[in-house]
């Protein structure tokens, strides 16, 4: 991911012992926090950054589908030709 998320631990810590939590609780849970908050949450630059990659794959798939239309358009019309032109010989 990007950009890290800035979590203070420390005026964590501190909140923590206000309400009554030991010092070592309060380093506890703001440690484990701080590992949830930083490795596993995204940031807005991240969700940014995925959209981006996200929107160049669909233009591509986009084109990749336009041109499998005029593919199978042209195809058609071949046969179609074709077909008209058997009938026109055998009338």
């Amino acid at each position: 991911m990007g950009t890290a998320i800035i979590f203070d631990t420390h005026a964590y810590v501190k909140k923590l012992k206000a309400v009554g939590f030991t010092e070592e609780q309060a380093e506890a849970q703001a440690s484990t926090l701080a590992e949830i908050v930083e490795d596993k949450l995204a940031t807005k630059r991240d969700i940014a950054e995925l959209e981006a990659r996200l929107e160049l794959r669909l233009k591509a798939m986009e084109s990749s589908i336009k041109a499998d239309i005029i593919k199978w358009v042209a195809g058609m019309l071949v046969a179609q030709a074709a077909v008209i032109a058997a009938l026109v010989k055998l009338l």
